[in-house]
């Protein structure tokens, strides 16, 4: 090994670079180096052969990276050379291999790119030829005639080409001579020829020095002790019936498996005619492992696993030795050829792995870079690719054996937030041998969805009254992204009310009244609602997410304030007049102290007149008052408190009409003081109290007091009124004054209201059956500005009310395809029901199901109650 360190300087002083050429159509670079380089040797100028500028190697990180084994030559950063990192044997890569190449991947980073470079390691002379043995004892007859032959076993050299091709020579000698014998195309055999008669006593042994030198420049050498003894006797060696026998066998031969059966033959007899069988000479030497004889028998048998992969070619020497004295022998050459199969599955390697991807990569997007190879050799060695599943991935050959995992559909990470990747290499064989190599592929998020809301429009019920900062609803919007991106805030968008919805006082923002959390989305209401000032509160709640940039999502909430009996009955001046001659009287007394409306206060004293004689059913005077509440909590009606029992005078229920119950009688007396409720339908109701005088009188006093019901009740005053609650002197003067003119008056208009009311019945009362029962879809009545607001699907719908009582309608919900009240109008006042509709629901409260409604019917009014559960 001394020589072969000489050797490696000499070659380290000057590399020697076959090729170094970029081969356009296969992008792959060639360089060659000779092995025992020293490290740090420059193997090529790798950055500047592959066209990058002076500095671009180390920027964009040029890197090697070896196929399943350690790399003896890397990559300077600095100057991007390939230079020798470490030992190079070319017998410890390669063995008897030739060309023995390193093939190496190359690969720079931004953008990702891939080059093959191919590095041969060359011969250099750095083994000396090795025999099997330091000496060898030979035994010959003495009577031996000439040019008789006696094989050698020859030397073996590790390296290769001319390195590795061996000469012979033998140490002077007046009797033996040395005879080179090739065999193959790959081996030489010395042999020993006899030159000289042997005389056993005057010379019994010969040492001879045979020397082996490869052809290396300088020569490498080895040598073997040759020890001839001279023997005398058994003068006919054994003889092979044929000099070479060539064998094949498959590589998964087992063991045991029987190679050739070699016979010699002897002419001698008895023991000299004995034969046994050895091997020797194996090339490559660890076939003495694999390969064993029988001796008596001659049967050739494999005694270890073959591998075509380590060696296809054993070649060695059979020798048949007989039993004489001295034993002389015959010998004949083996050739066995290793078949190969399909024993080696592929190797799949992962050289570069670029993930989590992007969700929104573009497609051609590489992801991996993976390396396949097979140790087999023909079919056995050619291997498929193939990704499972195969999409939204496939694969791309980019060189013999190197394949890019690309992109070849768009991703989605709210469908697949991670993929596991096959790749299935299949070689040749038959069968055929398959690896998998699995790659975890996570999608990263990008912000590519907008928070979208469970309904597009909330409706939300909400009782006026209501606590400041009391939670109305929450909203939820969903946002199938992950981390900033699927993180929602929520906030009032726009809307409002305006001046129509309740007191007028102008158009006010949605968030004004209420709020939403930005976090958890819960609607608050930011002050106590009023129904009265606000109805329906509609405005949207925009859902944000902290993507970049950020996606929004919209909707619609329409808050309904849910009206609660706040609102005491206020009682109206009476109707066509304002105060006139007379002089307001409130009362002082209140009938709830939730009362908000009417300025007119909650009792009244009032008088009327009525003619004596009057009859029964004549009416006296009209009790007015409205509700600010709505629907049932304003749903009005009038009891007459005192007197109680059997009196001359009755109300209204609904009507709020004081009318004769009998005809009046002077037993009645000149005044009648009456003591009236009106109270509301609320939980709980709230009233308000009206006192009412009425004068008995007659004459011309009769005619007024009959038309003092149609132009209104007069409210009792000290100017109007005297101290025995009749009209004063100078009232009653100019009253008569006017006596006559009002009697004309009143006529004229009582036909005229005679005819309004006969028409008006008729139109009133024959259509609305019709209508009330013909089909349809239900109608939602609601409050208006003026007290309701309605609408009607598909078809007109009528809601009759007192014709002189304030314009104010309730909120009411009926089926179009119920029958109308049925039975005529009670007489006295009394209310009379019809059938029950069916159950309802509000169509503009969503999933809110209210309760049972009846139709009711007075002689002047036609009221639906209903009642929300």
């Amino acid at each position: 090994m001394g020589v072969g360190g000489a050797a490696r300087r000499s070659w380290g002083a000057a590399v020697l670079v076959l090729q170094a050429a970029w081969a356009l159509g296969g992008g792959q670079v060639r360089y060659s180096v000779p092995e025992e380089a020293e490290a740090g040797t420059v193997v090529g100028r790798l950055a500047q052969d592959l066209g990058l500028e002076a500095g671009e190697a180390e920027a964009r990180r040029l890197r090697l990276v070896a196929r399943g084994r350690r790399a003896s030559v890397e990559v300077s950063g600095a100057s991007g050379a390939l230079v020798v990192s470490s030992r190079l044997d070319r017998e410890e890569l390669c063995g008897k291999s030739a060309p023995c190449a390193l093939r190496l991947e190359v690969l720079l980073d931004r953008p990702l790119r891939v080059f093959h470079v191919e590095v041969e390691v060359t011969d250099i002379n750095d083994n000396a030829p090795r025999f099997p043995a330091a000496s060898k004892n030979i035994s010959v007859w003495e009577n031996s005639p000439l040019n008789s032959r006696f094989p050698l076993e020859g030397a073996s050299d590790a390296d290769i080409d001319s390195n590795a091709q061996l000469s012979y020579t033998l140490s002077p000698s007046e009797y033996f001579a040395l005879e080179l014998q090739r065999t193959n195309d790959r081996n030489v055999i010395p042999d020993l020829v006899l030159t000289r008669p042997l005389d056993r006593e005057s010379l019994s042994e010969h040492r001879l020095v045979l020397t082996a030198s490869d052809g290396g420049r300088p020569a490498l050498t080895g040598t073997v002790l040759l020890v001839i003894s001279v023997l005398d006797a058994n003068d006919n060696a054994p003889q092979f019936n044929q000099s070479v026998y060539k064998v094949q066998l498959p590589e998964d031969a087992v063991e045991g498996t029987l190679v050739a059966r070699v016979a010699a033959t002897d002419p001698d007899e008895g023991i000299n005619s004995e034969i046994t069988y050895a091997a020797t000479n194996f090339i490559p030497l660890n076939g003495k492992d694999l390969i064993s004889i029988h001796p008596r028998t001659g049967e050739i048998r494999l005694t270890g696993p073959l591998d075509f992969e380590e060696a296809s070619v054993f070649d060695f020497r059979i020798e048949a030795r007989d039993k004489g004295t001295p034993p002389l022998s015959g010998h004949c050459s083996v050739e066995l050829e290793v078949l190969d199969v399909n024993d080696n599955a592929p190797e799949v390697w992962v050289t570069s792995l670029s993930v989590p991807v992007s969700e929104d990569a573009a497609l051609g997007t590489v992801v991996a870079l993976l390396s396949v190879s097979d140790r087999d050799s023909g079919p056995n060695g050619r291997v498929r690719c193939a990704v499972r599943p195969p999409s939204p991935f496939g694969l791309v050959a980019t060189f013999a054996g190197s394949y890019s995992l690309v992109l070849r559909e768009a991703l989605d990470r709210e469908r697949v937030s991670e993929y596991e990747v096959e790749v299935r290499a299949e070689d040749g064989g038959a069968p055929p041998l398959r690896a998998i190599r699995g790659l975890r592929v996570p999608v990263s998020d990008v912000n590519d969805n907008a928070p979208a809301f469970a309904q597009a429009v909330y409706t939300v019920l909400a009782r006026e009254n209501n606590a400041a900062g009391a939670e109305l609803a929450r909203l939820w919007a969903r946002d199938p992204d992950e981390a900033g991106n699927g993180r929602v805030s929520y906030s009032v968008a726009e809307g409002g009310a305006g001046s129509g919805s309740g007191s007028g006082s102008g158009w006010r923002p949605a968030s004004s009244y209420v709020s939403v959390d930005a976090e958890s989305g819960r609607l608050r209401a930011l002050r106590p609602l009023d129904y009265e000032e606000l109805q329906v509160l509609q405005f949207e709640v925009r859902a944000v997410d902290a993507g970049e940039p950020p996606l929004c999502g919209n909707a619609t909430v329409q808050l309904f304030v849910v009206d609660e009996n706040d609102n005491a009955p206020a009682l109206l001046p009476p109707a066509g007049g304002g105060p006139g001659p007379w002089a307001a009287e409130a009362g002082s007394r209140a009938s709830g102290s939730a009362m908000k409306a009417g300025s007119w206060g909650s009792s009244w004293s009032l008088w009327a007149r009525a003619a004596w004689g009057a009859p029964a059913g004549q009416v006296v005077a009209k009790i007015r008052a409205v509700d600010a509440d709505s629907g049932y909590n304003a749903w009005l009606r009038y009891e007459l408190r005192e007197p109680r029992g059997d009196g001359p005078f009755r109300v209204g229920l609904y009507s709020g009409e004081v009318s004769t119950a009998r005809a009046l009688e002077e037993a009645d007396g000149p005044r009648q003081t009456l003591l009236i409720v009106v109270r509301d339908h609320g939980e709980p109701p709230l009233s308000a109290t009206a006192t009412l005088s009425v004068s008995l009188v007659e004459g011309p006093e009769a005619a007024l007091a009959v038309a003092g019901v149609g132009a209104g009740v007069a409210l009792a005053g000290s100017a109007g009124v005297g101290s025995d609650g009749g009209p004063s002197g100078a009232a009653a003067a100019a009253t008569a004054a006017t006596n006559v003119w009002l009697v004309v008056a009143i006529c004229a208009v009582s036909s005229l209201l005679v005819l309004a009311v006969v028409l008006y019945g008729a139109g009133r009362w024959a259509p609305r059956a019709a209508v009330l029962t013909g089909p349809g879809p239900a109608t939602l009545v609601c409050a208006s500005e003026v007290g309701s607001w309605s609408y009607s699907q598909r078809h007109s719908r009528s809601l009759c009310v007192a014709t002189d009582g304030a314009g104010k309608s309730d909120l009411m919900v009926f089926s179009p395809s119920c029958p109308p009240p049925s039975g005529p109008a009670s007489e006295n006042g009394s209310i009379e029901k019809g059938p029950s509709l069916s159950p309802y629901s509000l169509g503009a409260f969503k999933n809110i199901t209210c309760g049972e409604a009846e139709v009711v019917r007075t002689k002047s009014t036609l009221l639906i109650k209903y009642s929300v559960h």
